[in-house]
């Protein structure tokens, strides 16, 4: 049971990464001005990581895999606060980005900078988190927690419908989701 809760984790983890990726790509492209600054697209990206992980993902392993953990072992416990602030921090973070992208859309290449520098501190936070749980909670998890645990989990993040994967997708997703991979430049999208 445990496998199919991690493989749900890490798919919903490499699903933001690609989204993650590409908003990091469309920066570099804007600053080099090889492209010029698309903000329905830069919208959409920040869309999916208010709505899906921020929405979904963050809060589902806060209530069932970081929960079940703490009742399991006092092993995970200062790795958890952290992972956990992180998690609560991530809404200002969100609107942050949000902001700098409205004053960019607005103020043109001088608030370039400033978006740039949010994304990319607010990628590399994501991409840092997301490793520590995969190399450092995970292992932890599947050392303590028990099948009845894991078959929770596994339920909780089923449900989540990521437009990525899954059996069941919701329009919603699939839509923003498909607007990203049509609107994004190649070599990471459809886009023209």
């Amino acid at each position: 049971m445990s496998k199919e809760a991690i493989e749900i984790i890490k798919a919903e983890h490499r699903s933001l990464s690609a989204v993650l990726e590409s908003a990091d790509y469309l920066i570099g492209e804007i600053r080099a001005k090889r492209i010029k600054p698309d903000f329905q697209l830069l919208g959409a990206l920040l869309n999916y990581i208010d709505t899906f992980p921020e929405t979904l993902h963050h809060p589902k392993e806060d209530r069932f895999l970081f929960a079940r953990l703490r009742q399991r072992t006092r092993a995970a416990d200062s790795l958890l606060d952290e992972l956990e602030a992180q998690h609560r921090s991530g809404e200002m973070r969100v609107r942050e980005l949000h902001l700098a992208l409205a004053r960019f859309e607005v103020e043109g290449d001088g608030a370039l900078d400033s978006f740039a520098n949010t994304l990319t501190a607010f990628t590399e936070l994501s991409w840092r988190h997301m490793t520590v749980e995969e190399k450092e909670l995970i292992p932890l998890a599947e050392r303590y927690l028990l099948d009845i645990d894991w078959e929770e989990v596994a339920a909780a993040f089923r449900d989540n419908n990521d437009p990525m994967f899954g059996s069941t997708r919701s329009d919603h997703f699939r839509q923003l989701f498909r607007q990203i991979v049509n609107m994004t430049p190649p070599p990471l999208g459809l886009g023209g």
